[in-house]
């Protein structure tokens, strides 16, 4: 096992969902002051560590997403890849926090930036205020090999709720179910074909003429495509279980949302998935996930979704669409967590990235990609600061299918190497643009 995998077994012991990454945290804090390195902790629990006067700053989000049996973790291989057993792995961006705990190892004068809860809407990143030496960063969460990312889709998490209350119903009462889908991220998965349990189970219950809804349950995070859908509802004839939906008749007489039919409807109507395709960066351009939906027993009902654009006009309209949608139905709106898009840029910095790594992988391609990198946050903060994201290949994060190839990961610190050694070398020429 090479010391970056070790790493990573460890850090998978260490707890680390999204609001409750403490223990990581302090852990990272003494790891590094353990090696000499300086060691900042600000209010939002970003994590700054230094040593000497480096040019560049390798920077990744400690936080992961927690899926599945997640953060109890029992990793294993399978013909070179690593995955978790019912649960997600955590290689995002637990590879790359790996990668700078080796290189704190080997005592790399650099600046390492760990922000804190990125899988909830950037949180940490936004507040970003250290004052940073480098003239260069790079960022370690990114998820294909040989790959050099140069931009990325900008986001808003838009809530709808409203009150309804609760009346008698009629029929037969019936759980209806989907669960166990394959889910995946929101962002680099949308346009996978994935299905999403909430628009399945939504299909199933409008084209039976569903009305009466005792109550909705579904979807697990914001940026994950929702793998769960369970609610409870009355019918006047006969439901059984196909393909994906499983029913069951229930001996209950629960009272039912006096609004149900217009939540059904909603549901049937609402756009998940790619809305635009970006030709250009043959990616995504405009996408939203139905993300979760859930009722009370007051009668309340909350609507999450994830809205995700590649520039800010694109996700103001999106916003402007979304919101007119909800308001037709009746709900109040709220718009969080949003973070701006990281317009594409070469410059010298993603040249010599990418030229390290096509020197490792022999071969390199610069893109874009549909889902919130903390690039674009940071580099509002830092504008004379050049940025490039690297990372190794990682499939369907954000879901307990989640696994990373180990061969990858060692190529791609073999890049991180090179980066690190052609920055110094282009200091030592008095090449570097410093800030």
């Amino acid at each position: 096992m090479s010391n970056i995998i070790s790493h990573f077994q460890t850090l998978t012991q260490i707890p680390r969902c999204s609001k409750e990454a403490d223990k990581l945290l302090h852990f990272l804090v003494a790891f590094a002051q353990e090696r000499g390195y300086t060691v900042e902790v600000d209010e939002m629990k970003n994590i700054y560590i230094c040593k000497g006067n480096p040019s560049l700053c390798l920077q990744a989000h400690y936080d992961m997403v927690c899926m599945g049996k997640a953060p109890v973790l029992e990793t294993y291989e399978e013909e070179g890849w690593m995955s978790a057993k019912e649960a997600s792995l955590g290689a995002d961006n637990g590879m790359g926090i790996a990668m700078m705990m080796q290189l704190m190892d080997e005592g790399a004068e650099l600046e390492f930036l760990f922000t804190s809860d990125e899988e909830v809407g950037l949180i940490g990143a936004n507040a970003v205020n250290f004052a940073l030496k480098s003239s260069y960063m790079l960022n370690l969460d990114s998820e294909d090999e040989a790959e050099v990312y140069i931009g990325c889709a900008g986001g808003v998490d838009i809530t709808a709720s409203k009150q309804d209350v609760f009346v008698e119903g009629k029929g037969v009462c019936y759980e209806v179910a989907v669960k166990g889908l394959v889910g995946g991220h929101s962002g680099v998965d949308i346009d996978k074909g994935i299905p999403s349990a909430i628009k399945v189970l939504g299909a199933y219950l409008h084209q039976h003429g569903i009305t009466q809804l005792a109550s909705f349950y579904a979807g697990e995070r914001r940026n994950s495509i929702p793998a769960n859908a369970v609610t409870i509802v009355y019918s006047q004839t006969e439901l059984q279980s196909k393909e994906m939906v499983k029913v069951r008749c229930l001996n209950e007489s629960p009272k039912v949302l006096n609004e149900g039919e217009k939540i059904i409807a909603m549901i049937e109507a609402f756009k998940h998935g790619v809305h635009t395709h970006n030709k250009t960066l043959n990616i995504p351009d405009t996408s939203i996930n139905l993300a979760i939906i859930t009722t009370d027993e007051k009668g309340g009902i909350v609507v999450e979704t994830s809205a995700r654009a590649m520039d800010a006009q694109k996700l103001a309209a999106l916003s402007k669409e979304t919101l007119d949608f909800f308001h037709a139905y009746g709900f109040e709106t709220t718009l969080e967590d949003k973070y701006p898009a990281w317009k594409p840029d070469i410059s010298e910095f993603t040249n010599l990235v990418s030229a390290q790594m096509e020197a490792v992988f022999g071969r390199t391609k610069l893109m874009a990609i549909h889902a919130g990198l903390e690039c674009g946050v940071i580099a509002e903060k830092y504008p004379a600061m050049k940025f490039a994201s690297i990372g190794p290949t990682i499939r369907y994060p954000h879901s307990t299918r989640e696994k990373v190839e180990l061969a990858s990961v060692e190529k791609t610190f073999e890049v991180v190497k090179k980066i690190i050694h052609a920055v110094g070398v282009n200091k030592g020429s008095g090449d570097e643009n410093h800030r």
